[in-house]
């Protein structure tokens, strides 16, 4: 929010010195060489950054979960290939879900069980040549409702929904600033689905437990 984003507002009217500085302390920070954030102006999107990070070690890591690997067989690949993080949950979760659906709940039928949006892509979002936003709805939300309570859970390597992202949205809505105090916010050292790993997964059932006892009437 600070010199990152001043260098990146001024764009070509970065003096050199300023945008050695920038590249300087941008590489630190994020782990690539000066030089590859250099070619790429100080932009460096998720599926690069996914795919450069480890390449010395022949590597790609999780975007759902930058804390997973999977290998990069092509090293001159420019951008990650797949998300070995994606790889590593969705058969056994796929796999565990259709036994559900079959041997609990006795679901029988021939339909095509589609897994993250497979197969009915794309999205329609209601709003041609536009992106996906909420923030209008759930600001409408909070001035409607006095007694509204949310809770984000984030977590520090998750590239598919960046925690920064979500802080940054939730503290851009608009509402009156006496409601922020109704925004709490947990944090984890996990990845997009914080409940695949074991302490992740108890620190998310403890944290929702005391938000629902810690926001319900008292009798």
């Amino acid at each position: 929010m600070g010199g990152f984003l001043d260098a990146l507002n001024k764009g070509d009217r970065l003096t050199k010195e300023e945008r050695d500085a920038a590249i300087k302390t941008t590489a630190r920070l994020i782990g690539l060489s000066p030089k590859y954030v250099d070619e790429s102006d100080l932009r460096i999107d998720v599926g690069h950054f996914t795919r450069e990070l480890l390449r010395d070690e022949r590597l790609t890591i999780g975007r759902y979960d930058g804390r997973i690997t999977g290998p990069s067989p092509m090293d001159a690949g420019e951008a990650a290939e797949g998300d070995p993080s994606d790889a590593a949950v969705k058969a056994p979760f796929t796999a565990t879900f259709l036994h559900y659906l079959r041997s609990e709940l006795k679901v029988q039928n021939d339909e095509t069980y589609y897994v993250l949006g497979g197969g009915i892509m794309p999205w329609d979002f209601g709003r041609p040549n536009n992106f996906a936003e909420t923030t209008d709805l759930l600001q409408s939300a909070f001035t409607g409702n006095a007694h509204m309570k949310v809770l984000v859970c984030a977590s520090y390597f998750d590239l598919a929904t960046p925690y920064f992202s979500a802080q940054y949205t939730m503290e851009h809505l608009g509402i009156h600033p006496d409601r922020q105090k109704d925004i709490t916010w947990k944090y984890f050292e996990a990845g997009h689905m914080m409940y695949i790993e074991k302490n992740s997964r108890a620190k998310l059932s403890k944290d929702a437990q005391e938000f629902v006892e810690g926001n319900s009437p008292r009798e």
